[in-house]
């Protein structure tokens, strides 16, 4: 009778864990949902021209900015860890009668580091035929890692920056407006993508500075700045993920399992036809 009190107690206590993980992972945010461009929420109208100069857009809305052929136009967004980010980008060409050749349009993203981050699918690169009236390109990053080896070219919480261009163009083309739209869907992946370690701080242009100032203001008692590129909530410490409920949930299996198999094997005790010893 205590063997099934212990097992009952083990299956409801594993339940718990398992029913939290499953609404861990229900409940966990996404930054942006998967709808088409024409649904996304209205962002800047313009792009920078740089780096230093790059248009804050925040994931899920649409950035417009009017152009010309030839032009680099940037934008910034912030990446937490664990989250994986697809940067798409369509690019209204003009009349095509007024273009004399067929031009090739590229997509890059660059890390609060400015390192080039690989796409692991979709065309970062397309060309667009004389007669073509727009082109599209997208590019879907790595998962964002809380911390990477020194060696490691691991994409790491902060800024990352957006780059669109034309790389083959005629050169009786440049200059000619263009319209460009970029959007940024990103997505939570959860435990399955998590890691020990956190960078000390995100890569973000100024981010010393701006700790600095936010100390100065509670030591006086104001408010701090208001905080420029940083995620929806904040940046997170990269230390918590839902694989910590996985795991709790497997050490209670575990439990279970031994308890179960204990009561298997220990019998029932001294049979009664054998006499005790002494």
């Amino acid at each position: 009778m205590r063997t099934v009190r212990m097992v009952t107690a083990a299956v409801l206590a594993a339940g718990g864990v398992l029913a939290a993980a499953v609404a861990a992972s229900a409940d966990t945010p996404t930054a942006s949902a998967s709808a088409s461009p024409s649904g996304a929420a209205a962002g800047p109208t313009e792009a920078g021209t740089a780096f230093r100069t790059a248009t804050p857009v925040k994931p899920g809305q649409l950035a417009t900015a009017e152009a010309s052929t030839g032009d680099y136009l940037y934008w910034v967004l912030p990446l937490d860890s664990g989250q994986r980010a697809t940067v798409r980008a369509t690019v209204k060409l003009p009349e095509a009668a007024s273009r004399h050749a067929a031009s090739t349009w590229r997509l890059d993203v660059y890390d609060g580091l400015r390192r080039r981050q690989p796409c692991t699918y979709a065309a970062q690169a397309a060309a667009a035929a004389k007669e073509a009236a727009a082109v599209e390109l997208s590019c879907t990053l790595r998962t964002v890692r809380p911390g990477a080896e020194a060696w490691a070219n691991d994409p790491l919480p902060g800024s990352y920056y957006v780059r669109l261009t034309a790389v083959d163009l005629a050169q009786e083309d440049l200059g000619r407006k263009v319209r460009a739209e970029m959007r940024a869907d990103v997505s939570d992946t959860g435990g399955a993508f998590a890691s020990d370690g956190a960078v000390a701080e995100p890569l973000v242009p100024g981010i010393t500075a701006r700790a600095a100032a936010v100390e100065a203001a509670k030591k006086e008692g104001k408010q701090p700045p208001a905080a420029v590129g940083e995620p929806e909530g904040g940046w997170s410490s990269g230390r918590w993920s839902d694989r910590w409920i996985w795991t709790a949930a497997g050490g209670v299996l575990a439990a279970l399992a031994g308890v179960f198999g204990h009561s298997l094997t220990r019998g029932r005790g001294r049979p009664q036809q054998v006499p005790p010893r002494g």
